[in-house]
């Protein structure tokens, strides 16, 4: 048995419940003009616990296919995403 992918990307969105989708960015050399190109590849993860929300860092692996499209799990959030702020105005 080989192992299994893993990646790290960023959680675009969590509409669903206990998926998730997310997106790999990766850059890589073009074969005859040498110039650096960014793609970008979208996984459906499965977050059992709904943990991942949107703009966090994950880190994720290949699994056994668990429904049409989704074949990763999520297995750590390295990052949370940073909440926006938000200033209350007091009326006076």
């Amino acid at each position: 048995m080989g192992k299994r992918k893993g990646f790290t990307g960023t959680v675009i969105s969590d509409k669903m419940q206990k998926t998730i989708i997310v997106r790999i960015t990766h850059m890589s050399k073009h074969p005859k003009y040498g110039k650096i190109i960014k793609s970008h590849n979208t996984f459906k993860v499965h977050d059992e616990k709904n943990t991942a929300k949107i703009g966090d860092t994950v880190r994720i692996e290949e699994t056994r296919p668990l429904s049409k499209d989704k074949h990763f799990r999520l297995i750590e959030v390295m990052k949370k995403a940073q909440a926006p702020r938000v200033d209350i105005k007091e009326q006076a």
